[in-house]
C-alpha cells in the first residue's frame, strides 16, 4: 500500500510534500510543468478528499477563499512560503443568558444539522454536538435557555423503531423537568418516520415537541442549519400548541420557516432547502425568519399544557412491511412476507388504491392468516377510494384496509405503534381507522389540499 499522512495524502503527494516538510496549514508554492509551458499555483495546503486511491493531486485554499485540486506529477517541484497551523474547529464561548426565558431542550440525535465535512473521505460526518450548534448560534440566546443534550450521533438512515422509545422517553423526561418545549436535531433523510413515531407515541403531550434538520450541512455558505434552528427553537419556546411537528425551510430563501405535523409531512425533494412539505393538509404554522414571529395556519390544535404530565406508550413492533405495488411485481412478495413472520403489510398502491390482480391471491392468503393489510396510495396528494373500480372492490371483500389520506410512512409507522401495544390483529384494524395524531383527514376540496 501506498504510503499516506492523516490528511488523505496518499504515494506521490504525500513524497512530493513530505520531501519539504509541508504540512496542512502551510503556505507553499506549486511549480507545474504544463504542454503549454510552465504554472505556478500558490495557497494554503488542505486535507484531500480521499474518495479514490488517487496520488496525484493536491488540495490548495487560494487567496482568494477557494479551494482548488491540483494535479501534479513527478517534475512538480513544491516549495514552502511559511508554516502555518491546520484548520480546525474552535467552539466560541456561549452568548450571556437573559432571565425569564422560556426553558428549551435541544438534543442532537445526528445529520447534517449537527456535522461537517470529512476531508479525507469527502463524506458528511456527524460533528458538532448540540452544545456547539447553540455557541455558534448567538441568536438563541434571546429565544430560549437552552439546555443541550446528545442522544445519538447517528445518519438518519440508522434511527429507526430501535430507538423512538428512547427519544420519547427522553421527551418525556424533559417535560416532567420543567421544560416548556422540547427541538430534535435529526438527520432530514428519516425526519419524517420518526415524527410520525412520536405523534403516535405520546397519548398526551404537554408541550412542543419540534423536529428539525437541515438540507445543508453548517460548513457550507448555504447552510440552513442555523435558521431552522432558530425557527425551531422559538416554536419550541412559544407556539401555543402541544403538538409534535418538523421545522424545515418553507422556500428555498431565509424567509419563512413551515412547521409541519408529524403525521402529515414528507421529504419531497433530496437538496433543495424547502425540500419538506404537509401533504393533504396546511402547515400547522410558520416561523417568520425576518419579524421573528410565529403566524398560526390552522384553527384547531391541541393547546399547551406545561402543568400536566405526558403521557407515553412508546413501543413498537418492527414486524410490519411496506410494500410497493409496481409493473412486474414479484408475485411472491406477498407471500414472502407473510412467511418471514410480518403481522402487517402496507401495500402502497396505484391512484386509489389498486394492486395488480397478479397479487390477489397471495393478499387473500395472508389476510386468511392473520395478517393486517392496509392500502395507501402512491400518489403524493389525495386519498384511497377503493369502491370506484372492480380491482379496489375487490380488495375490499378480501378485506385490506383503506386508509383514505394517510401517508404510507405514516401508516407503517403507525400500524408498528399498533403492534407494539395489541396483539390482536382486529384491534390493530380498529386502531388503523382511527385517527389519533390528525394522520387522517376529513374529504376536503382539492384547492384546500394543494400547496
Amino acid at each position: 500500500m501506498a504510503e499516506e499522512d492523516s490528511s488523505g495524502y496518499i504515494g506521490l503527494s504525500y513524497e512530493l510534500l513530505k520531501r519539504v516538510g509541508a504540512k496542512v496549514g502551510d503556505r507553499v508554492c506549486l511549480e507545474l510543468k504544463r504542454p503549454e509551458g510552465q504554472e505556478v499555483v500558490e495557497g494554503m495546503l488542505m486535507p484531500r478528499y480521499r474518495t479514490r486511491k488517487e496520488e496525484n493531486y493536491v488540495v490548495l485554499k487560494l487567496p482568494s477563499g477557494y479551494n482548488v485540486g491540483v494535479r501534479v506529477d513527478s517534475a512538480t517541484k513544491i516549495n514552502m512560503l511559511g508554516k502555518g497551523q491546520a484548520p480546525q474547529f474552535v467552539r466560541p464561548a456561549p452568548p450571556a443568558q437573559k432571565p425569564n426565558l422560556p426553558k428549551v431542550s435541544v438534543v442532537s440525535t445526528g445529520g447534517t444539522i449537527a456535522s461537517k465535512v470529512d476531508y479525507r473521505t469527502g463524506a458528511v460526518k456527524p460533528a458538532l454536538d448540540a452544545e456547539d450548534l447553540y455557541s455558534v448560534v448567538p441568536e438563541l440566546a434571546d429565544l430560549a435557555d437552552i439546555e443541550a443534550h446528545i442522544l445519538y450521533s447517528v445518519f438518519s438512515e440508522n434511527i429507526g423503531p430501535q430507538h423512538w422509545p428512547k427519544i420519547a422517553e427522553y421527551i418525556a423526561n424533559q417535560a416532567t423537568r420543567g421544560a416548556d418545549g422540547v427541538v430534535i436535531a435529526h438527520g432530514t433523510d428519516t425526519l419524517g418516520y420518526t415524527a410520525a413515531a412520536l405523534s403516535f407515541a405520546f397519548t398526551s403531550l404537554p408541550i412542543p415537541v419540534v423536529l428539525v434538520g437541515s438540507q445543508r450541512s453548517s460548513d457550507r455558505p448555504s447552510s440552513d442549519a442555523a435558521s431552522n434552528l432558530i425557527a425551531a427553537t422559538a416554536v419550541a419556546a412559544q407556539a401555543p400548541f402541544a403538538e409534535v411537528v418538523v421545522a424545515m425551510h418553507d422556500w428555498i430563501s431565509d424567509e419563512k420557516v413551515a412547521v409541519h405535523r408529524g403525521t402529515k409531512v414528507r421529504k419531497c425533494h433530496t437538496s433543495r432547502r424547502d425540500a419538506f412539505r404537509s401533504v393533504n393538509a396546511k402547515p400547522i404554522a410558520h416561523y417568520d425568519l425576518v419579524h421573528r414571529t410565529l403566524e398560526l395556519g390552522q384553527e384547531t390544535y391541541r393547546p399547551r399544557r406545561k402543568n400536566s404530565p405526558p403521557e407515553l406508550q412508546s413501543q413498537f413492533d418492527p414486524n410490519v412491511a411496506l410494500i410497493k405495488f409496481h409493473p412486474g411485481i414479484s408475485v411472491g412478495i406477498v407471500d414472502w412476507a407473510t412467511a418471514a413472520g410480518y403481522k402487517g403489510i402496507i401495500l402502497e398502491g396505484t391512484g386509489l388504491g389498486h394492486v395488480g390482480d397478479v397479487l390477489f391471491s397471495s393478499i387473500e392468503r395472508a389476510v386468511n392468516n392473520g395478517v393486517v393489510v392496509a392500502m395507501s396510495s402512491q400518489c403524493i396528494w389525495g386519498r384511497v377510494h377503493m369502491n370506484v373500480y372492480s380491482t379496489g372492490r375487490d380488495l375490499l371483500r378480501m378485506g385490506v384496509l383503506p386508509l383514505g389520506d394517510m401517508l404510507a410512512e405514516t401508516a407503517l409507522v403507525k400500524m408498528m405503534w399498533a403492534f407494539g401495544h395489541e396483539k390482536d390483529p382486529e384491534k390493530v384494524k380498529e386502531i388503523m381507522l382511527t385517527n389519533i395524531a390528525n394522520e387522517l383527514s376529513e374529504r376536503r376540496e382539492l384547492e384546500d389540499l394543494i400547496q
